[in-house]
């Protein structure tokens, strides 16, 4: 099947068989592709690609789909293999995912096949912010990745504007100077807003990373945001996209998404990131993918031409307004000085998230364990009722955080 301009368009069968939903067997099928694969490493381009889209003013196009690198990847070269195939050549990491070791799983593969390197456009970050620091994690990150570049290095999960400063350009220019950078930013999983709207003025930031979903996308703050950096030409990935994880059976509204979209032919999963790229402002998803069953979904998401209608994104607007109490959207400038002590309430809740709704409660205590003890030994003598009257998403601020206490340890 082609559309109006003779490109190669997916069937709803085809759709349906490579996400998985054309019954128990259609997994299956990618099984001997997969094998007779692994004798040699991708070449050229194949008919199931994901589409690419402009990234800011890089003049840089990226698959609009990206893998997140927070799982085992040396476990799972053969996954990545399927990827490249599949044209998600976005690849996604940091000098921390899984202790140090997702660089060292990206690097084995370019070890084994070097020639796939100038395809990936391979995103790490750094947690330290000191020029400094910035130097030795991206020396590291060189080392482990098998690489003498990155496309994008990213000051890793700010929570301010005021981390980045002009010693922080200085080292950027610097690192693009001698080759070992191409492009510059950071991420961010709270006041992602303000921080697009701050970058955006800087006149030096070339892309970002931030927390992006049906609940925060229709938002005027975030719209303002979006179009900021949009008209500053800053590429743009979303995370976190699933706002929250799957749908459960707590409410109507709940089963209405579920249903509705199953009928359609597609998950809640799919549907959330169809949504998001719905906006040609969004460069890319990146989506952590662990298994292939989950890389073939969005793939198929991804390939998949069928809009969302208007009653779809009313259903998903439901679904955000019954379902907010039980979603931090990451505004801790709001909470967080509220709070009568150091309090890192975003991080607590992004534990909460990975543990209850990514199902990974290792990286739930990782994520938790970061916290001074000295902070988690007194989290539940802390008085969070003011931050809790003051947060625009209602959230039990105070019980949130003594349950994470209580099974984060």
């Amino acid at each position: 099947m082609s559309d109006d301009n003779g490109k190669k368009k997916l069937s709803r069968r085809d759709f349906l068989k490579l996400a998985g939903l054309a019954g128990p067997g259609s997994v299956l099928l990618s099984a001997g592709p997969l094998a007779a694969a692994d004798a040699e490493a991708p070449k050229g381009p194949q008919a199931t690609q994901v589409p690419v889209r402009p990234f800011g003013k890089t003049g840089v196009n990226v698959a609009m789909l990206a893998l997140g690198g927070m799982f085992d990847i040396a476990s799972n070269q053969l996954l990545l293999k399927q990827a490249l195939r599949w044209g998600v050549t976005y690849w996604d990491t940091a000098d921390c995912y899984e202790g140090g070791n997702g660089e060292v799983g990206f690097g084995q593969f370019f070890k084994k096949y070097p020639e796939t390197r100038k395809t990936v456009f391979l995103v790490t970050k750094s947690d330290r912010r000191d020029p400094q620091g910035l130097s030795e994690l991206l020396e590291q990150s060189l080392r482990k990745l098998n690489t003498d570049y990155i496309d994008l290095y990213f000051v890793h999960g700010t929570k301010s504007i005021n981390e980045l400063n002009n010693d922080t350009k200085v080292w950027a220019e610097k690192a693009k100077s001698q080759g070992k950078i191409k492009f510059f930013g950071f991420s961010a999983h709270n006041n992602m807003e303000d921080q697009m709207q701050a970058a955006a003025k800087l006149g030096w930031i070339d892309g970002l990373m931030v927390s992006y979903n049906f609940r925060l996308m229709r938002t005027d703050k975030m719209r303002a945001a979006v179009d900021a950096c949009t008209k500053a030409g800053i590429g743009l990935t979303a995370m976190k996209t699933q706002g929250g994880g799957p749908v459960s059976v707590e409410s109507e509204a709940e089963l209405e998404m579920a249903g509705r979209f199953m009928k359609r032919g597609f998950t809640d999963g799919q549907a959330k990131l169809k949504a998001i790229w719905e906006n040609p402002h969004i460069a890319s998803i990146c989506s952590q993918m662990p298994n292939m069953s989950l890389l073939m979904a969005n793939v198929a998401a991804a390939l998949d031409r069928t809009r969302l209608s208007a009653a779809d994104i009313e259903a998903m607007d439901l679904y955000a307004a019954q379902t907010r109490t039980g979603y931090c959207a990451g505004c801790t400038a709001i909470c967080e000085p509220a709070v009568n002590a150091p309090v890192p309430v975003g991080d607590i809740m992004r534990s909460l998230m990975y543990y209850h709704s990514y199902g990974d409660a290792e990286l739930a205590r990782a994520t938790f364990s970061s916290i001074p003890p000295e902070i988690r030994d007194g989290l539940a003598d802390v008085d969070y009722s003011r931050a809790e009257a003051l947060c625009p998403q209602n959230l039990r601020i105070g019980e949130l955080v003594k349950k994470a206490a209580s099974i984060l340890v």
